[in-house]
C-alpha cells in the first residue's frame, strides 16, 4: 500500500506564543516544500507545555495563506468543549480559503482539568462527544438546524473529511461503521494486566475492528501518528533524545505510562514508542511496525524529543529524502 506522509505538530518550540505559531507555519511550509501531503495541528486548552495551540481553525486559516498544496487538519478539535455548528461553520469557511483542503480530525479527548471552565464534565464526554459529531454531520449533509436553517457556506465535501481519534477498539468501531477515517495515537498506555504489549500489539484490535465494521464500497483513511526523530548521526539524534524525554518523564507518568525507576534512554524509546537515530536507524525500527502496513497515511512529530527548530527542519527533509521512500510512503515535492 503507498501511503501519504504527514507532518504533525503540538507547537512546544520553548518560545513565547507569537513565535511558536511563527515556527509551526515555517516548518508545515517546509514541509510543503519537502512533498509532503498533510500538515495536521493539536488543540491544547490552557496548558503550554502540554500544546500551544487552543485555536487551531484560525491558525490553519493562516497556514491556508502560506501554502498551495498540503493539506491542512486537526489531530484533533476536541469536540465536547465546542459549539458544534460553530465548528460546522468555521470549518466550512476554512475549506473554502483553503481550496478543500481541510481535514477535519475530532475526538472526546483533552486534560480532565480543561472541561470544568467550559461548563463540561470530563466524565461525559462520550455522550457529548456523539452528540455534537451527529450535530457536525447533520450541518454539513444539509440538515435542518432548526427553525428552517440549513449551513452557509454548505461544506458537503466535509463529510469524506472527517477521522476520528480513538484510544479503543469500541472507537476503531465507531469510525468504520460511520465511514470515517481513524486517527491512532504515537503511543499510547499499556493495559495494567499487560504492561509489555507493544504498541501494534494495542493497535491491531482498533485496526481490526475497524476494517470489520467499513461499510462495503467505503475507502478506508487510517492514520498512524509516529513520533520519529531523525538527524544526521544517532549520536546528535540521541544527545537531543536524552534531553527530550527525560523532560516529559513526569508527564508520561501522569498518563498512566510504566516508567522504569532511573530509565537510561534505550528504556525511554521503548517506553514512550519513540523512533530515533540516523535515517538507518529510523527506517529500520519503523519497518518493524506491522501496523504501517495497513494505514493510508503515516504522520510524524518530533514530540516528545521537542529539539530545537533547526534540527526539526532537517528532520523533515530526512523523513522526505531517505525515510519515506524506503517505506512506500509517497513524496510529491512542487
Amino acid at each position: 500500500m503507498t501511503r501519504r506522509l504527514g507532518f504533525f505538530t503540538r507547537l512546544l518550540d520553548a518560545v513565547p506564543p507569537a513565535e511558536r505559531y511563527r515556527l509551526a507555519l515555517e516548518q508545515i511550509a517546509f514541509a510543503e516544500q519537502a512533498g509532503f501531503d498533510t500538515a495536521w495541528v493539536a488543540q491544547h486548552h490552557f496548558r503550554e507545555s502540554e500544546g500551544g495551540l487552543p485555536a487551531p481553525l484560525v491558525f490553519l486559516s493562516h497556514a491556508a495563506a502560506r501554502t498551495s498544496t498540503i493539506r491542512l487538519g486537526t489531530g484533533i478539535i476536541t469536540l465536547p468543549l465546542e459549539h458544534p455548528l460553530r465548528v460546522a461553520e468555521d470549518a466550512a469557511v476554512l475549506d473554502l480559503l483553503s481550496g478543500g483542503r481541510f481535514e477535519v480530525g475530532v475526538g472526546s479527548g483533552g486534560t480532565p482539568s480543561s472541561f470544568e471552565p467550559f461548563g463540561r464534565v470530563s466524565a461525559e464526554r462520550a455522550a457529548v462527544y456523539a452528540e455534537h459529531l451527529a450535530v457536525l454531520v447533520n450541518a454539513w449533509s444539509g440538515g435542518d438546524l432548526g427553525g428552517g436553517n440549513t449551513l452557509y457556506p454548505a461544506a458537503p465535501r466535509l463529510l469524506d473529511a472527517i477521522w476520528e481519534a480513538t484510544f479503543s477498539v469500541s472507537g476503531g468501531e465507531r469510525a468504520g461503521r460511520s465511514g470515517n477515517g481513524l486517527m491512532l495515537s504515537r503511543t499510547q498506555p499499556r493495559p495494567a494486566d499487560a504492561p509489555g504489549l507493544t504498541l501494534a500489539e494495542i493497535q491491531k484490535p482498533i485496526v481490526d475492528a475497524y476494517y470489520e465494521h467499513l461499510p462495503a464500497g467505503v475507502v478506508p483513511r487510517i492514520v498512524a501518528s509516529r513520533t520519529a526523530f531523525v538527524a544526521d548521526t544517532r549520536a546528535e539524534a540521541y544527545r537531543y533524545a536524552e534531553i527530550g524525554l527525560a523532560r516529559a518523564v513526569k508527564n508520561f507518568e501522569l498518563a498512566g505510562f510504566p516508567v522504569p525507576d532511573s530509565p537510561d534512554l534505550g528504556q525511554l524509546i521503548k517506553a514512550f514508542d519513540v523512533h530515533v537515530g540516523n535515517p538507518d536507524d529510523v527506517i529500520e525500527s519503523l519497518s518493524a511496525d506491522p501496523t504501517l502496513d495497513r494505514v493510508t497515511d503515516l504522520v510524524f512529530q518530533v514530540h516528545s524529543v521537542d529539539p530545537p527548530h533547526p534540527l526539526i527542519l532537517r528532520s523533515i527533509e530526512l523523513l522526505a529524502t531517505e525515510v519515506a521512500p524506503a517505506l512506500s510512503v509517497e513524496v510529491s515535492r512542487l
